[in-house]
């Protein structure tokens, strides 16, 4: 059985290659918040709140008056596009409107980037947290998958 020798130079090197691949680089977004690329206190430009409809809250965001939903979707982009996994990214509305969002660990479907995530909220007293995955658009804005 011949072998051949491997250096460790060639194997560093495969190895730094196949890790480039798992970078960004738009130099912000999915992950990066925790390491001081972007931040969970941005707010997202209405064009990137779009695709996300009504996000998480589903039927339940027709109870809420605009401002609030509109802190509500930008609670749920600020958490898949700059949180890391498991942080919470809160918003609060008029009277006891309020949610929490968080995101799990960003993943690759394809060539786009996805993330599953919760968001617990109470609305006009009614407490409800649902489940869901989006991924991310090119331009920076994220869809969910229904």
């Amino acid at each position: 059985m011949s072998s051949h020798p491997v250096s460790v130079a060639s194997t560093m090197f495969a190895v730094a290659l196949a890790l480039s691949a798992c970078g960004t680089t738009t130099g912000k977004g999915i992950g990066l918040g925790s390491l001081g690329g972007g931040s969970a206190a941005q707010k997202p430009e209405t064009s990137l709140l779009t695709p996300l409809g009504n996000g998480l809250l589903g039927s339940s965001a027709n109870q809420l008056n605009a401002a609030d939903r509109k802190k509500a979707l930008e609670a749920e982009y600020r958490a898949l596009e700059y949180s890391p996994a498991g942080k919470v990214v809160s918003w609060s509305g008029s009277g006891s409107n309020s949610g929490d969002v968080t995101a799990a660990q960003p993943y690759q479907v394809g060539s786009q980037n996805c993330r599953q995530y919760s968001h617990s909220f109470t609305i006009g007293g009614s407490q409800q947290t649902s489940r869901g995955t989006a991924c991310r658009n090119p331009d920076g804005s994220w869809t969910p998958l229904t």
